[in-house]
Order: C-alpha cells, then structure tokens, then sequence
C-alpha cells in the first residue's frame, strides 16, 4: 500500500471491506512468503 504509518489490521479490514478472520489469514500467509524473500535477497551478493 505504500505507506509510511502501515495500517493495523482493524484499519485495513475497514479499508478493503473484510473481516477480521480473511484479513488474518491473508497476513499468516503473506508473512512466511516476505521472510523468504528477504533471505533469498541477502544470498544474492554470493552468486
């Protein structure tokens, strides 16, 4: 979303019109996917 001040999870559950529980699962599942790419990241400069 591009912001600065990132939104809670009650505030984006207001913003795209969801619930609480699919907004939860949507993090559970975006979470592990960011920490893999931060580590495929730092292995890049050993190419």
């Amino acid at each position: 979303m591009g912001r600065d001040n990132p939104l809670t999870l009650e505030q984006s559950r207001r913003y795209f019109g969801l619930t609480r529980e699919r907004v939860r699962q949507i993090k559970d599942r975006a979470l592990p996917k960011l920490r893999h790419t931060k580590r495929i990241f730092m292995l890049e400069p050993l190419r």
